[in-house]
């Protein structure tokens, strides 16, 4: 049963670092979306780095084209993570 356990721990031990060496690697991309005026950079961790507003945009719109700027920048995040999780050959146990 100790040899199981130890087995099981190890595998755990293994994804952790399998995490880690992805998430550090998505932290160093960059994605850039301009739509509508505004510009969002966000990190490949999701984490937006900085948002640029023309200052000739302003009105109603602003909250709406800043919500689909961000919602944009995700996605392309969402598409750089997916690729880089299969050239990383993908989190064993998971597929």
């Amino acid at each position: 049963i100790s040899n199981i356990m130890f087995s099981k721990l190890k595998h755990i031990k293994d994804l952790r670092g399998q995490a880690k060496t992805m998430q550090n690697a998505l932290a160093q991309e960059t994605i850039t979306v301009e739509k509508d005026g505004l510009t969002v950079i966000m990190n490949g961790n999701m984490e937006v780095e900085k948002i640029t507003i023309n200052t000739d945009l302003n009105g109603p719109d602003l909250e709406a084209k800043m919500a689909a700027a961000i919602n944009e920048a995700i996605k392309k995040t969402q598409r750089i993570m997916a690729e880089k999780m299969q050239a990383m050959g993908g989190i064993p146990g998971l597929s």
